[in-house]
């Protein structure tokens, strides 16, 4: 049975009943409510100006509050959640909001296209520095807006704006109100949403979403749509009906065990990877940073970027150097293979009927194992990599070369090992004359595209490159730290070095 969609939104209860499962949030803003602060740029997630903050409880009870990119969120998506746009900035008695007071002082817009989208960024950063002395670094500001772009005013004022937004007198947002009210809005059992033949289903426990993948194997399964968004606002593509995951409270688990670190399928982007980055702290801070955007990564799963599987996808070589696994659910029992294994060929998975992603497990970091990942991309923020590298080996205290795992995107039409250049190092010294092989053989192991992003000559030597990069940093003798090598490395206090 249909069921209306319901959010908070400008301080009531907002109610959805008409409209297709995949419009979405940026179209019901503009053209349904004529709320037309949120703009369109890109309609694919790159741009910002559609940016929003959406709310929402959390598992453990607790409101998160977070940027998102509203021209590639469905509509019913929002159900149980609250939205604010640009609009809500303004307070009670007409002044301007800190935010916008300080993008005013610091002349933050010419055009003023992006600029709804810069504030709505600038707000949630403001909300995180509640109750904060300190106004925050450059890189955190840096990481706030790596989801907005700018054509004409350039970043330095807006940059100035969000170290003195902090300065003005502080404006507090009533959490306990939206907490209240986001309660009153929780549903004890699925949600499903029909327009036109087409349904869209939000199960809340894994058994509901079990049962229902049995019974519509074709549904599209839905995470954060930071890519199948993309199906409907560029490809236009009729997803038929829709499973929407990230209400199944099981499926936001992270907790170790065995060894293993496990995340649930539901669990956006910038969790899974914080969660990660606890234990691999220098070796994937700086992909976590540069992995897509902030909103993206408010939204995105690790679960849905590993179904995907794109062969220029940032999460799957060092997921796959690391050895870490995949889980599969379906109404006859879960199901665990190597991550690797579960990449057949391009856009081709090893799916049996019912099944979807339940988690997946990666190895702890383990006592002579040398791990690192690297990204070749022609921008630091939100670009999509050339070449990916990942590297795991265990050296003995001999070192020797052990258990030696290379993996690389964008060199193939999966993320995969390189079998040659690992059979090069196994069992050997770990120095610069079997480096050399190594490097060789990954020649054998792949034959790259060329295309927009890079020719298949630089790919290659690129590849080679990262791996003697690796050696730098992990030899037995004069190993550099990464300090030394990394082109983007952050001095104290937040400044580029």
């Amino acid at each position: 049975m249909s069921e209306p969609i319901r959010f908070f939104y400008r301080g009531e209860v907002h109610t959805v009943a008409q409209g297709a499962p995949t419009r979405t949030l940026l179209q019901h803003l503009r053209e349904d409510l004529h709320c037309t602060g949120t703009k369109e740029g890109c309609a694919e997630g790159d741009c910002g100006a559609c940016t929003v903050v959406v709310a929402e409880l959390q598992p453990n009870g607790e409101v998160a509050m977070q940027s998102v990119n509203s021209c590639i969120q469905f509509v019913p998506t929002l159900d149980g959640k609250a939205v604010f746009t640009v609009e809500d900035l303004q307070q009670a008695d007409g002044a301007l909001h800190p935010v916008q007071e300080a993008l005013v002082e610091c002349h933050g817009s010419q055009c003023g296209f992006c600029t709804p989208g810069f504030a709505m960024s600038l707000w949630s950063l403001y909300l995180k520095q509640e109750g904060q002395t300190e106004a925050p670094c450059r890189k955190t500001i840096d990481e706030t807006l790596s989801g907005n772009l700018c054509r004409c005013t350039g970043y330095r004022p807006i940059i100035d704006a969000a170290r003195r937004m902090g300065e003005l007198p502080a404006v507090q947002f009533d959490r306990a109100a939206l907490k209240t009210a986001l309660q009153a809005l929780q549903r004890d059992a699925m949600f499903s949403y029909s327009h036109d033949g087409q349904t869209f289903y939000a199960p809340r426990t894994l058994a509901e979403l079990a049962a229902l993948r049995a019974d519509k194997p074709n549904a599209t399964i839905v995470a954060g749509s930071t890519d199948v968004g993309l199906w409907v606002t560029k490809q236009m593509r009729d997803l038929g009906d829709m499973i929407y995951v990230r209400m199944v409270k099981e499926l936001h688990d992270i907790e170790t065990r065995d060894g293993m670190l496990h995340i649930g399928a539901a669990v956006n982007l910038n969790d899974a990877y914080g969660a990660v980055c606890e234990h691999y702290k220098d070796e994937l801070t700086e992909m976590w940073q540069r992995f897509a955007s902030q909103p993206i990564r408010n939204t995105g799963t690790l679960g849905g970027s590993v179904a995907n599987g794109s062969p220029i996808g940032d999460s799957a070589p060092w997921m796959i150097a690391l050895g870490a696994e995949i889980v599969l659910r379906s109404a006859q029992g879960q199901r665990v293979l190597p991550l690797e294994k579960f990449y057949l060929d391009y856009m081709k998975k090893d799916w049996q009927p019912g099944e979807f992603v339940e988690a997946v497990r990666i190895p702890l970091p383990r006592q002579g194992v040398q791990f690192r990942t690297y990204k070749l991309a022609k921008r630091y923020d939100q670009d999509i990599s050339a070449v990916c590298g990942a590297y795991a080996i265990t050296l003995d205290d001999a070192g020797i070369v052990g258990d030696a795992h290379i993996a690389y995107g964008g060199m193939a039409a999966t993320s995969r090992r390189a079998p040659q250049a690992e059979a090069a190092l196994n069992g050997k010294p770990w120095n610069e004359q079997n480096l050399l092989l190594a490097m060789a053989a990954l020649a054998k192991d792949y034959t790259p595209l060329t295309d927009m992003r890079a020719s298949a000559d630089y790919r290659m030597k690129t590849a080679q490159n990262l791996l003697r990069r690796f050696w730098l940093e992990t030899r037995p003798d004069g190993a550099m730290p990464i300090q030394s090598i990394n082109a983007f490395n952050y001095a104290e206090g937040g400044a580029a070095a």
